[in-house]
């Protein structure tokens, strides 16, 4: 069919000239509308139609193309249209019908296939030579051909994509400002969107991707013959349009950037998309440095999984197989271009790197995915370009954002996956230091440790563990170094923090493709023994994901031995199981059966497991309490196999021998142990299987175990071989040599089964246990489990039965007992056949067997065991006058007994009184005077136990000694002050005790404990028990504490409860000398007050304390000046601000706004909210208030010339920091004190601008990139601010000798120099009109290229609503590095108004 038949359909010769010239004169950009009929009959035209006329045109150009390599014997398309009078314009204005027709968002399937056909026939007819020569190219037209797909191709409706966006926009962790309808075309697309999408079936799906393949084989075809190198744009939006494209469809296998020219072949859009990128690169389109940086700018956001628009941010792409797959074939497609243009292309995948690092998001996934592309990408560079990359790496490291911070770890990550680059390869020997692995651990990772962001922090610790994993022998190496005792030493004092770079730099909404660099920082390695205790500090970290990664790093040192498997690293770990944090325990456990999996036969790793796992048993939390019993299972019940011969596994190994640590030094986790059994014992987990295979064992070598796992058992077991049990009891009475745990765990064994026994066999078992008891040659451990048996086998259901068998077994032993008492004690010669262990045992058993027979403890018992308590008589002589009238003098010996058989006397006499309230009111003086004048540190401990039992049966007894135990908390001896801590908190806890007289400063006294270990015990109590049961406690006793510790009595209200100068003075804290312990108590007390508690606190100062010095009613003597002092520095406190007020919005000031979401978005905003209410409601009470007591407290104290006034004036500063502009509202009636107010805070203005002076003035001048040994000569050593895109008159940075800084600084003098720097940037807020950077600003010299950029050698990062130097945006403009910057000329400024003059004079 010839070329004019083909035509036909489009009724070229009816179109009216009018609407030809219209559709021109609108460029193509609406549609115009056409005579119906015609319409009609263009609209009914047929697919076949145009495949036809696109065949005939192919065959033409095709003819044409070979007879011009003929010496042109075949006549051209456009002679042949000439001929016939076919009109050009009206070609293409009726194939612009059908595209726009196809455009429209409502199309049908059939007008969509037409419209690509239409485009197809359009790009085919451009790409036939003379196509420009016959005016068939438009370049509005050939754009809106070539992005027809996006038109024509069904998309999701709009409302989806805009909440996708939402998704990801809040994913990544900024702030998204609500988008304005402000265009017409918004309004559009938000009424189109209420209308109902269209549906279309398989088959016309299948026909529209027909005709899309269509149009991008012409697409092609016009790429291999018509040139784009003069038109940018063009270039530009085929590139935008390739990109897109390969997300088109699924690729079926894998494709190759083989160069090839018979595109048929292609086999996918995404491949002819690929081979249409590869083609722009081509000298054919124009400069190719240009051309790729247009490819690799737009697949930087095919790499970063992102959708970037024509304007405005990009919005994260749903992470799916399809979305990977074209990512990964991005990066193999780039990696293809570097290999075919070498050098070319270095330069630009220089920069893609540097704008994946840059454009990463918080997202985990995302931040993976990137940095495999990054590691994929950097392994096609020479290893001299690698370590440029590594070296701007490490400065990227150090940037002021959190997420690239983040990055940076993953990338390193990655990179130490790769093979090692050997030195030799790097042609520059100053970038040689930048390739080991070494240098990526030491410099980048292990940096990160001390990072502003807990993020960052956490995140450096858990890949630091994740190192020893790699089979990199050097990688392991390097690792070891740290930790070795070969480290180079720094300067690590207390948390100093890093991780941000020193200068001012803003997040903006995108960036433009172009290079990001960012300025160095110094930094150092830390040696060995400063490394571990660091990582021993963020074990305990205040963040929570800083912990869980200290834990995981922490475990895989201990794990490959690279620190010592010492107890006090493997005790740290078992801490974190009790910590605060669910999470943390639960990492806690997790690591704790890790390293217990790698080390099974070290015992402190056993010990260490057991220390942290059994007690989480009882935790609050339940699923760390099953956690704890699934690893206990796992490592104990189910590694209880038959015992048939010596040969044990690892395994059972392991299960024993932790039986066996339990059984002996870790015997004080039994309690919790028994706890476990309690809840397995309701899950019916001890068959009989189970008790057959661990009765098995109680004749092996691991027997103590043995009987221990079936001693908590054999409570819940159905049914016991009752002979074998039996059997070993024979054994054990029989044996002289029997351990002492396994006797206790035997006995307790037969206990449990006393019930199943018969008679005959319960009274053989009570004979012997009554035999071994009488021979008091037992432990005290196994006489009270003997005694416990003893009184299991008298049960019956029957109590009077059960009283008999107790008193006469029970007084039987108490007979005994006190029968060797009287021959010891009242005998002549009993000094000679004392014993003291014999007398202990004797004892122990009548306190252990009196509890249970009453009614046979005589007065003369008593009379014998309150004997041994007799102190000597010389001593009673001594202290006679000082004791009360109740002290029972009259019945006491002198006797020289040992201190430990006095200590034992205690405790039975505590028991006899157990039963027998008179002997509580008769001994309580006793034991309250032996608490004070008592030597001994085991008699006056066993009495503060004994007093504080008495408490919980005999509470209003008890109760007016309590002052007595109170006082043991400023004892001599530490165990007996940490003993009286614990017995009180419990009593409180119970309410057994309550908070009267002097309990609760008291209590405040053992926060300042000299022992640390007391301290923190007591904060323990303090906040975590006693403060939840009474959540105004703190606040309650606050203002009383100031009087107090200052020993003021004076006051007519506080410190009047009844005390004895010797305990006043035993618990006073006044005086210089204790004002940092008494400030320790204040700011304690503070940082647990609620933000309505130091509200209130504060008018109750004022009303209590202030105002009674105000109206004189407090004398303002030495005391009282001291009174007045304490409480304007307590007032000053930090801790008394209020947190509403104090905590900065969006949370710590060490995170950045990429850590946001959505709910802490809404808190920020009520915060501020609150925020602003709370300081009216402040600023309201302290006018009315405060003002005026300090008005008139100013005036007494001016009178009297003290030296309160000093702090006065220093708490009106602290106060007034936050209203210093309105200082004069505050004081209406003193201006003098206003103006006093106002200097003092200009003065500590000055102060604080002097100290940072001077602390810039201590700093070193250069910062130097540290490598694995050195510092790095010829890093970046020189910071330069991004100054924003919205700006006019670009201003270059001021140098600045002293924006280098050395890494571990004060945040606070970084932020000030921050601000400094910040302040250097002029005109920020401008906006930059059209073509401003191809106009010279006015004060700019000539030939100045002014490069707005982090470091020298790259161009600046523009605006995308900005004009670039070349007036394409959002491009890339590279300089090499051998191209230097031109030198800065002398700025030329005059004034108009001079050169007017000299004009004139002229």
């Amino acid at each position: 069919m010839d070329l004019i038949s083909a035509l036909q359909f489009l009724k070229l010769n009816e179109l009216p000239k009018a609407w030809v010239d219209a559709v021109w004169d609108l460029e193509f950009t609406e549609r115009t509308p056409l005579d119906e009929i015609i319409a009609e009959e263009l609209a009914g035209s047929g697919d076949q139609a145009f495949r036809t006329l696109y065949q005939c045109l192919l065959d033409h150009a095709a003819d044409q193309q070979q007879s011009a390599g003929r010496d042109g014997a075949s006549q051209s398309i456009w002679a042949i249209l000439g001929e016939n009078e076919v009109s050009i314009e009206g070609l293409v204005a009726v194939l612009s019908f059908f595209v726009l027709a196809g455009k429209a968002k409502a199309a049908n399937v059939q007008q969509r296939v037409s419209g690509l056909h239409a485009a197809s026939l359009y790009l085919l007819l451009l790409g036939i030579p003379g196509s420009i020569a016959n005016k068939v190219f438009h370049e509005v037209f050939l754009d809106t051909c070539s992005d027809l797909t996006s038109h024509c191709w069904p998309q999701d409706c709009g409302k989806k994509r805009k909440k996708d966006g939402l998704k990801s926009s809040q994913a990544e962790g900024k702030r998204s400002k609500p988008q304005r309808p402000d265009t017409p075309e918004m309004e559009v697309d938000e009424d189109e969107e209420e209308e109902e999408p269209l549906h279309f079936s398989g088959h016309d799906l299948t026909k529209i991707r027909d005709a899309v393949v269509l149009l991008v084989q012409s697409l092609l075809r016009l790429l291999q013959t018509f040139s784009l190198k003069d038109r940018p744009q063009s270039a530009s939006n085929c590139t935008r349009i390739f990109s897109k494209l390969l997300y088109f469809e699924p690729v079926i296998g894998e494709i190759t950037f083989a160069a090839r020219k018979d595109i048929t072949k292609l086999r996918s859009v995404p491949e002819m998309s690929f081979y249409g990128l590869q083609l722009l690169c081509s000298p054919t389109h124009g400069d190719q440095k240009d051309s790729l940086r247009r490819v690799f700018h737009q697949l930087l956001y095919v790499i970063l999984m992102m959708n970037k628009g024509k304007r405005g941010k990009p919005s994260l792409l749903v992470p799916s197989q399809a979305i990977l797959s074209t990512r990964d074939q991005a990066i193999h497609f780039v990696c293809h271009l570097v290999d075919e243009l070498k050098e070319l292309a270095l330069p630009f995948l220089h920069i893609l790197l540097q704008h994946i690092c840059f454009q990463m998001v918080e997202k985990s996934e995302f931040r993976s995915h990137g940095a495999q592309a990054v590691g994929m990408l950097t392994s096609q560079m020479a290893s001299t370009d690698y370590a440029c990359f590594i070296k701007w790496l490490f400065n990227y490291s150090r940037h002021s954002k959190m997420v690239c911070r983040l990055f940076s770890v993953d990338v390193v990550m990655v990179l130490l996956e790769q093979p090692e680059r050997r030195l030799e390869e790097c042609q520059d020997p100053e970038l040689t230091c930048f390739l080991p692995h070494k240098f990526l651990i030491q410099s980048l990772l292990f940096a990160r440790r001390m990072d502003d962001s807990p993020t960052v922090q956490g995140h450096a610790l858990a890949c630091l563990a994740q190192c020893l994993e790699l089979p990199s022998f050097n990688v392991t190496r390097a690792v070891h170094n740290l930790f070795s005792a070969t480290g180079t030493q720094t300067v690590l004092e207390g948390e100093i923090t890093e991780g941000s770079s020193q200068q001012s730099q803003k997040t903006y909404r995108s960036l433009p493709f172009r290079t990001v660099e960012i300025s160095a920082a110094d930094g150092s390695d830390c040696d060995a023994k400063e490394n571990l205790a660091l990582l021993l500090r963020r074990v305990k970290d205040v963040k929570t994901n800083v912990r869980k990664s200290a834990l995981q790093a922490l475990v895989g040192l201990l794990k490959h031995n690279v620190i010592p498997m010492s107890w006090e690293n493997l005790a740290t770990l078992s801490e974190r199981c009790r910590d605060p944090a669910v999470s943390v325990k639960k990492k806690a456990l997790q690591c704790l059966g890790e390293l217990l999996t790698a080390k099974p036969e070290c015992s402190v790793v056993q010990k260490a497991w057991l220390q942290g796992v059994v007690p989480a048993v009882v935790d609050s939390e339940n699923s760390v309490q099953d956690k704890a019993l699934e690893a206990l299972d796992q490592v104990l019940l189910s590694q209880v196999k038959p015992y048939a011969s010596r040969y044990l596994d690892a395994s059972q190994r392991l299960t024993w021998d932790l039986l066996g640590l339990l059984c002996h030094d870790c015997q004080h986790l039994g309690r919790y142990f028994s706890r476990a059994f309690t809840i397995w014992s309701k899950q019916n987990k001890f068959t009989q299987t189970f008790i057959t295979n661990l009765i098995s064992h109680t004749e092996a070598d691991h027997a103590a175990g043995a009987w221990l796992l079936l001693s908590k058992v054999v409570a819940s077991s159905p049914r016991l071989p009752y002979g074998k049990i039996l059997d070993a009891w024979d054994s054990m009475v029989s044996s002289k040599d029997v351990n002492v745990t396994t006797c206790c765990h035997i006995l307790c064994v037969m206990g449990d089964i006393a019930a199943h026994l018969n008679e005959d066999t319960k009274d053989r078992i009570v004979n012997d246990l009554m035999s071994w008891l009488k021979t008091f040659t037992l432990s005290l451990e196994v006489i009270c489990a003997a005694v416990e048996t003893l009184c299991q086998y008298g049960r019956s259901e029957n109590i009077k039965e059960t009283q008999a068998f107790l008193n006469h077994h029970c007084g039987e032993l108490v007979s005994v007992c006190e029968a060797y008492l009287a021959g010891i004690i009242l005998s002549e010669n009993g000094a000679q056949n004392f014993n003291e262990e014999l007398m202990v045992k004797h004892l122990h058993t009548l306190g252990v067997a009196s509890l249970n027979c009453p009614a046979k403890v005589g007065k003369r018992t008593v009379l014998l065991v309150e004997s041994v308590l007799t102190t000597h008589s010389d001593k009673l002589a001594e202290c006679g006058d000082e004791l009360p009238a109740s002290l029972p003098l009259s019945q006491f010996k002198a006797n020289s007994l040992p201190t430990r058989v006095r200590a034992h006397g205690v405790i039975a006499l505590g028991k006899l009184c157990l039963q027998h309230e008179d002997l509580v009111q008769k001994y309580l003086p006793v034991f309250a005077r032996e608490l004070e004048v008592g030597t001994e540190v085991a008699v006056r401990n066993n009495v503060v136990v004994i007093m504080c039992d008495l408490c919980v049966r005999y509470t209003n007894i008890v109760d007016h000694y309590i002052p007595n135990i109170s006082a043991c908390l400023r004892d001599n001896e530490a165990v007996i002050r940490e003993q009286t801590l614990i017995m009180l908190t419990n009593l409180l806890q119970e309410e057994f005790v309550k908070w009267k007289g002097s309990l609760f400063f008291r209590f405040m006294v053992a926060l300042v404990d000299p022992v640390p270990a007391i301290a923190s015990l007591c904060e323990y109590c303090l906040v975590h028990l006693l403060l939840k049961k009474n959540s105004e406690m703190f606040s309650q006793h606050f203002i009383e504490c100031i009087f107090h510790f200052n020993s003021y009595n004076k006051h007519k209200s506080y410190n009047k409860f009844p005390q004895s100068e010797r305990e006043k003075a035993q618990f006073s804290l006044k005086g210089a000398q204790h004002r940092e312990k008494r400030f320790r108590i204040y700011r304690f007390l503070l940082e647990h007050f609620t933000d309505t508690q130091r509200f209130n606190i504060s008018l109750k100062i004022n009303q209590t304390v202030l105002a009674c010095f105000a109206d004189k009613e407090l004398p303002l003597d030495a005391d009282g000046a001291e009174i007045l002092s304490e409480t304007f520095n307590i007032l000053s406190l930090k801790e008394m601000k209020l947190q509403a007020i104090s905590t900065p919005a969006g949370g710590a000031s060490g995170e950045e706004p990429e850590e946001e979401n959505m709910a802490t978005m809404a808190k920020v905003v009520l915060q501020a909210a609150q925020k602003k209410v709370v300081s009216q409601v402040q600023k309201k009470a302290f006018i009315e208030n405060t003002v005026p007591l300090i008005i008139s407290l100013k005036s007494l104290l001016e009178q009297k010339r003290s030296p309160v006034l000093r702090e006065l004036m220093s708490y009106l500063q602290v106060t007034m920091q936050d209203y210093r502009n309105k200082v004069k509202d505050f004081f209406p009636g003193d201006e003098q004190l206003a103006v006093e107010v106002e200097f003092a805070l200009k003065m500590a203005d000055k102060e604080k601008e002097m100290e940072k002076q001077m602390d810039n003035c201590s700093l070193t001048g250069e910062a130097m990139a540290p490598t694995a040994q050195c510092s790095v000569q010829g890093s970046p050593i020189r910071s330069r601010p991004l100054l924003p895109f919205n700006f006019a008159t670009p201003q270059l940075p001021r140098p600045n000798p002293m924006s280098a800084r050395l890494v571990y600084t004060d945040r606070h003098v970084r932020r000030s120099r921050q601000e400094e720097h910040a302040q250097s940037i002029a005109l920020e807020q401008t906006v930059m009109p059209k073509g401003a950077m191809n106009d010279r600003a006015i004060s700019t010299p000539k030939g100045v290229n002014v490069n707005l950029t982090f470091e020298e050698g790259f161009s600046a990062i523009f605006s995308d609503r900005g004009t670039s130097l070349v007036g394409e945006p959002s491009v890339l403009h590279v300089r090499s590095n051998e191209q230097q910057a031109p030198g800065l000329r002398q700025w030329n400024v005059q004034s108009p108004l001079h050169k007017k003059k000299k004009s004139s004079r002229v």
